[in-house]
């Protein structure tokens, strides 16, 4: 075989140029993820090494980041044990994945999340991404009922992944923009909205009143929009899945392993126990790509458990327990635990909550709203010259239907500021009303928290016709979205 060019060794790799980088990403990879990255300031210089909460750049900056890798790094980055413990793994040769063998790093990975979950969640299925586990909740939800029931709900503001299965259970505005084919028989709720679930149930029954719905899919803190369900509501919820036999899906793969300030933000309403419960994100330590659906005992046993059905779940993907993953979820998990990772959620939680109500009455006119709960919170900025108005009606392309575009332009000026004048690395999302997220790994300390409140208030403090007009300078308005 004979190439036009040579190939890159992983040596060479590690030698590119940040200019290199974006022509290789321009020709193989993504042209206008090269645009839309560098227009928010990041992207023109690469990361040299990262530990903890803090990536270090090859020209020498120190940022503090409070992305949390977008709920990948409780851990933050690098966790010296989940390292060990992936070496560990490859050091002593152990086996990757074949599926005639048991796996003693499935099997006990299994046995922790039974330990740890409320009521019979005990039965645990790996595959590698959130979106995955979603998809085999509903893939069990809709077995357990033999295919009899076809109709599926979620909230309205719903963020599942974006597979095309999971994309169509995703109300959020990430999917408005094109649609793909999906599942059928999707419907939505209200979010937080009982009543609302209860008239979607009650459209979906037959001609003779029986429910065809198999499974409700819910977040109980939507980690996109920053809004959380109820207590009552939750609880509303489970009892009426429980008199309609539906499956009762509770998606916790952001806020899993103690971000919101309890284990998963569920069990802090004790007895609350879902159907199904899904996991991804931290759960790998931030080094391995790795979810979880957890299910009930007899949801699971009545799809599953039987010698014909038995290889339609639990060894049906290639790299379903695949073994160096799962030895780091196991590590990852117990660090969480031994390390408290929900007491350091709400030690957090103690100077990111106040801190950010001050501002917000500090700055009425920048500040709309701010909410969240543990080391997750959302920032709702608004406000700054009209001269935006006009803009927003003469951006390019489809960016002048955006509703949102406004709150964007806002909301990139401030990070591209808080990254450029003080090292600190946050992101806002694309869904509800698009918050800057405040959201840093619960290995960062309370002190890391105070820094970036005390730069977040330099920031504002600029105003935002200063801010944006720095924006604007740098960046076009058409090389973003």
């Amino acid at each position: 075989m004979t190439s036009a060019a040579p190939l890159i060794s992983l040596d060479e790799a590690e030698q590119l140029t940040v200019r290199q980088v974006h022509d290789l990403y321009r020709s193989y990879v993504n042209r206008s993820q090269v645009s839309l990255m560098t227009s928010f300031g990041f992207g023109r210089e690469l990361v040299d090494h990262a530990e903890g909460a803090w990536i270090h750049t090859r020209d020498g900056r120190r940022i503090l980041d409070f992305t949390g890798g977008v709920g990948v790094l409780n851990h933050g980055h690098n966790h010296p044990r989940v390292l060990a413990a992936r070496r560990r793994f490859q050091e002593r040769r152990r086996m990757e994945v074949h599926k005639t063998y048991f796996s003693p790093y499935v099997a006990a990975l299994g046995h922790n999340l039974a330990r740890l979950l409320p009521g019979d969640l005990t039965q645990s299925f790996f595959p590698n991404s959130g979106a995955e586990a979603v998809e085999g909740a509903v893939k069990l939800a809709y077995k357990y009922h033999s295919g009899r029931r076809g109709r599926i709900l979620h909230a309205d503001i719903s963020f599942h992944g974006k597979l095309l299965g999971s994309g169509s259970l995703t109300g959020s505005a990430q999917s408005a923009a094109f649609t793909f084919p999906g599942i059928p028989g999707v419907s939505s709720f209200t979010y937080g909205d009982l009543e609302s679930v209860r008239a979607a149930v009650g459209a979906a029954r037959d001609a003779k009143g029986r429910c065809d719905v198999y499974a409700v899919l819910i977040e109980p803190f939507s980690a996109s929009t920053m809004n959380e369900c109820s207590e009552e509501f939750l609880r509303g919820l489970r009892e009426l899945c429980t008199a309609e036999d539906i499956v009762l899906i509770f998606d916790e793969i952001y806020t899993g392993w103690g971000k919101t300030g309890s284990l998963f933000h569920f069990t802090r309403y004790p007895g609350l126990v879902p159907d199904v419960v899904t996991t991804s994100k931290s759960f790998g330590g931030g080094k391995s790509s790795i979810s979880a659906f957890i299910a009930r005992e007899p949801v699971f046993r009545k799809a599953y458990d039987s010698l014909g059905d038995a290889m339609l779940q639990s060894t049906s993907t290639t790299y379903y327990g695949f073994g160096e993953e799962t030895a780091t979820a196991i590590e990852a998990v117990n660090i969480a635990i031994e390390d408290d990772y929900p007491a350091r959620a709400r030690a957090l939680e103690r100077v990111l909550a106040p801190g950010l109500a001050r501002l917000r009455k500090q700055f009425p006119d920048i500040i709309a709203d701010t909410r969240g709960s543990g080391a997750l919170h959302g920032v709702f900025l608004d406000g700054g010259p009209r001269v935006l108005d006009l803009a927003a009606k003469l951006a390019p392309g489809g960016l002048a239907r955006d509703p949102l575009l406004r709150t964007k332009l806002i909301t990139c000026a401030v990070i591209n500021a808080m990254y450029q004048d003080h090292d600190i690395f946050l992101y806002y999302t694309l869904n509800g009303r698009s918050p800057l997220v405040v959201a840093p790994p619960l290995v960062a300390e309370p002190a890391d928290a105070e820094l970036f409140l005390d730069a977040f208030e330099q920031t504002l403090a600029k105003g935002l016709t200063r801010l944006l007009t720095s924006f604007v300078k740098d960046k076009a308005v058409s090389r973003w979205a």
